[in-house]
């Protein structure tokens, strides 16, 4: 996701199409999984857009570190709950290619050669190693995906994956390639997503759970208000280690780490308890979510090397309004069909000539229409 002004950092959820809450195989598609989808990612576009209006505004400032404590989180924990049955089966080893890897090269290439024209540095450098912006999910995604059956194998999967995101935060060598430092922070989640079922959301598909979650998220944003000013965004991004974070000891990580991820939880329990659970307008978008995320970058760079925010009235409340209202617009359009279909060939490319025919698909249980937050496709 983007934070701040470097150019290979990003947020922003992650990979295919949920039926019946992912648990049952069944071929029914469950709006729900869907809604979230959709609404997790106008999150994400929005945290984008209100980056640069956070300098100048609290209540601005206090949105967005609400919306970054647990936006990203939510799209790990999604993912992992739709990667439940991913054991490297032919057919989903296929689509984790197709999936994942095709379009982590595509655009990573797309988003470089993008950079070069835009910033007139025709000799930066093309790294498949490196994320430029949003890419470090699907990097992170690939990483999670395979190790699946490691972590469905431990006893107590989520205190060993919070215990490696607490050591990785207290490691000044734990970002560099494959933006590691986030695959390790956020890998909790994906763990936790692991191991839900669904009746886990069901419970918190009631009104009991709804009434529960306005308060709790009515006290973390006038939290994040009375601490705009003083709290460091960077902690909710992750794109560094906290020994790397100036002032801070570096023993500070092993309190902090669960800390957060408490954090996360409640808050995207809060936001699943109000994720509706029937067929919406937007529902349908929810399946191509993995464009959307994809191609919106495109779109907040462009805001960033050209300067658009420097309008003043961007800056006034309204202007704010408006902006909001720009993304949610620009995340909702590059999720629709039209899009999809004119760039599905390079977001969730068949390519059944590089693979083997084989017997089955590989695709049954929880990954017959599930996947990641981001993605429309298969698993």
């Amino acid at each position: 996701m983007q934070q701040g002004t470097s150019t290979r950092v990003a947020t922003p959820p992650a990979v295919p199409r949920p039926r019946d809450g992912g648990a049952s195989g069944g071929r029914t598609r469950d709006p729900y999984f869907d809604n979230a989808k959709y609404l997790t990612i106008v999150l994400v576009a929005c945290g984008h857009a209100w980056e640069p209006l956070t300098y100048g505004s609290r209540a601005v400032t206090a949105v967005y570190l609400m919306v970054y404590a647990f936006h990203m989180p939510a799209f790990a924990l999604i993912s992992g709950y739709f990667s439940r049955s991913f054991d490297m089966t032919p057919g989903r080893v296929k689509r984790l290619l197709t999936g994942v890897v095709v379009p982590y090269v595509v655009f990573e290439v797309a988003y470089t050669l993008f950079y070069r024209w835009a910033q007139d540095d025709p000799g930066y450098p093309i790294s498949l190693l490196d994320p430029w912006y949003v890419m470090w999910f699907l990097a992170a995604l690939f990483i999670w995906r395979i190790t699946t059956p490691m972590w469905l194998a431990l006893r107590h999967p989520v205190p060993v994956a919070l215990a490696v995101a607490a050591l990785a935060s207290v490691s000044p060598e734990a970002g560099g390639d494959l933006g590691l430092q986030r695959v390790l922070a956020f890998l909790p989640f994906f763990v936790v997503g692991l191991t839900l079922r669904p009746d886990h959301f069901t419970r918190l598909r009631t009104r009991r759970a709804r009434l529960i979650a306005l308060p709790v998220a009515g006290f973390a944003l006038c939290t994040a208000y009375l601490v705009a000013p003083r709290l460091d965004a960077e902690w909710f991004y992750h794109r560094k280690s906290v020994a790397a974070l100036d002032g801070v000891p570096p023993w500070t990580g092993l309190f902090t780490t669960p800390v957060l991820f408490a954090l996360a939880l409640v808050l995207t329990a809060c936001f699943l308890a109000w994720v509706p659970g029937r067929g919406t307008w937007f529902t349908a978008l929810g399946s191509g979510t993995l464009y959307g995320y994809l191609l919106h970058g495109f779109i907040i760079k462009s805001s960033r090397f050209w300067d658009w925010y420097d309008h003043p009235w961007l800056h006034t409340p309204l202007g704010e309004l408006a902006v909001t209202a720009a993304a949610v617009l620009m995340i909702t359009v590059l999720c629709t069909e039209p899009v999809r279909r004119v760039l599905r060939s390079l977001v969730e490319p068949r390519m059944d000539w590089a693979f083997r025919r084989t017997g089955s698909s590989g695709r049954t249980g929880a990954e017959s229409g599930g996947g990641s937050a981001v993605s429309g496709g298969g698993a």
